[in-house]
């Protein structure tokens, strides 16, 4: 029996980010990347070390994702920069997940998808370290993200309007499980109901977050959450 045919139709679809949602990439990976993509930079643009972590972090902040501005203004093949940047050896040595957290989303009802801006090498890895692979129905990452030929990342709507209709999700039904609050947003301007996992954004000192007050609750997000398991009781209430 597939995973949406145990479930239920009045049960949530859940789309669930990967990176400081379902475990803590602030410690073990965003170091190691925003070095790795500086690195890169250096090594294809010919920039001195300083200048090259400068227009990543300009590039990050304009287009939420350094591979966008590298794509749309130097060139850069985007499968190249992927599997460059994200190598990270040994890097399933330093994933974690709390037992319960896990248990928590083995066991919650509805169907479940990842929808993550990593690469596809990279996720596997990462759901394969953490034993979660098994809770997906369906994985997608940068790479099915293309919309007319252009890379649409989150929070692009336009991406997500092309997901939810490739794999057949009606939006009111779906809830966006994140910790980035810019991705949240343009979900719920689509219909979505949506989840703020706070839990690991108190260790990510420069993230997209730095600023935000924690204890507030912006119009666009229905609900605060630390745990994992803390779903399961706002799944019965998400329930139509």
């Amino acid at each position: 029996m597939s995973m949406s045919e145990r479930s239920a139709p009045q049960d949530p679809i859940w789309l669930f980010d990967l990176d400081n949602t379902l475990h803590d990439a602030s410690q073990a990976v965003f170091g190691r990347l925003n070095r790795s993509m500086t690195d890169y930079i250096v090594q294809h643009l010919s920039l001195p070390h300083d200048e090259a972590d400068r227009l990543r972090m300009h590039y990050w902040r304009r287009y939420g994702a350094t591979l966008l501005g590298l794509e749309k203004h130097h060139g850069i093949r985007a499968a190249h920069f992927l599997a460059q940047t994200h190598t990270l050896p040994g890097l399933e040595a330093q994933l974690h997940i709390p037992k319960v957290d896990r248990a928590a989303l083995q066991r919650l009802p509805g169907r479940k998808f990842l929808l993550t801006n990593a690469p596809a090498d990279y996720a596997k890895r990462v759901l394969t370290a953490l034993d979660l692979a098994s809770c997906f129905e369906g994985v997608i990452t940068i790479e099915g993200m293309r919309v007319f030929g252009d890379l649409r990342p989150k929070p692009d709507a336009r991406m997500l309007r092309v997901v939810l209709a490739r794999h057949r999700l009606p939006a009111h039904r779906c809830v966006l499980v994140e910790d980035t609050v810019a991705n949240l947003k343009s979900a719920r301007r689509l219909g979505l109901r949506t989840v703020w996992m706070q839990h690991y954004l108190q260790n990510n000192p420069h993230g997209p977050e730095v600023g935000l007050h924690l204890h507030g609750k912006p119009p666009w997000v229905c609900v605060r959450i630390k745990r994992l398991r803390a779903l399961h009781s706002w799944a019965r209430t998400a329930r139509r």
